[in-house]
């Protein structure tokens, strides 16, 4: 694989053995899988798990918190990265990369990142779309990744209109 995602994927990797380190008994924090490649219809993504055991007296809410927000999407090191954005990114997230999921009532949770998402507001779609960051970060590359990424969401929005309209092709 190229060097540089290898290189921030691994920065990344660490960050979140920090973050799950943060909550996990002493000795308990493990990487499960490393570097697996995860291939979907417009983007392919490297990914790995870090797992551990929740200390005592810490619950769901405490795990989310410690990982929240990802540094997949904020950067590291993280208090900082998350300044510059607040410093350079012209509009809020609002939904993208926040948390999407729910709590069960045995104490369980399910959540992912706001990823691929789209806001409509008064008859206006709105996308948002990153890439990863790095000194030897090409910004054309960037560039378009994120607009291949925001592509995606507009296509199947088109798509969603279409079927709606009732122009799939199953109702002529």
């Amino acid at each position: 694989g190229d060097p540089k995602e290898r290189a921030e994927h691994l920065m990344l990797l660490d960050l979140g053995r920090n973050d799950v380190g943060r909550v996990a008994e002493v000795g308990s924090v493990k990487v499960t899988e490393s570097f697996a490649v995860e291939r979907f219809s417009h983007v392919m993504h490297i990914s790995s798990n870090v797992d551990g055991s929740l200390r005592e007296g810490l619950d769901a809410l405490d795990a989310l918190i410690a990982g929240f927000p990802a540094g997949t999407l904020s950067g590291a090191p993280k208090v900082r990265a998350m300044e510059i954005i607040e410093e350079l990114e012209p509009t809020r997230r609002n939904i993208y990369a926040g948390c999407i999921g729910y709590f069960a009532a045995n104490g369980t949770m399910d959540t992912c990142i706001g990823l691929r998402t789209a806001l409509v507001k008064d008859g206006t779609m709105y996308v948002q779309a990153g890439a990863g960051i790095v000194a030897d970060s090409d910004p054309e590359f960037e560039h378009e990744e994120c607009r291949q990424k925001a592509r995606a969401l507009f296509r199947a929005a088109e798509e969603a209109v279409r079927f709606a309209a009732g122009k799939n092709g199953a109702n002529n």
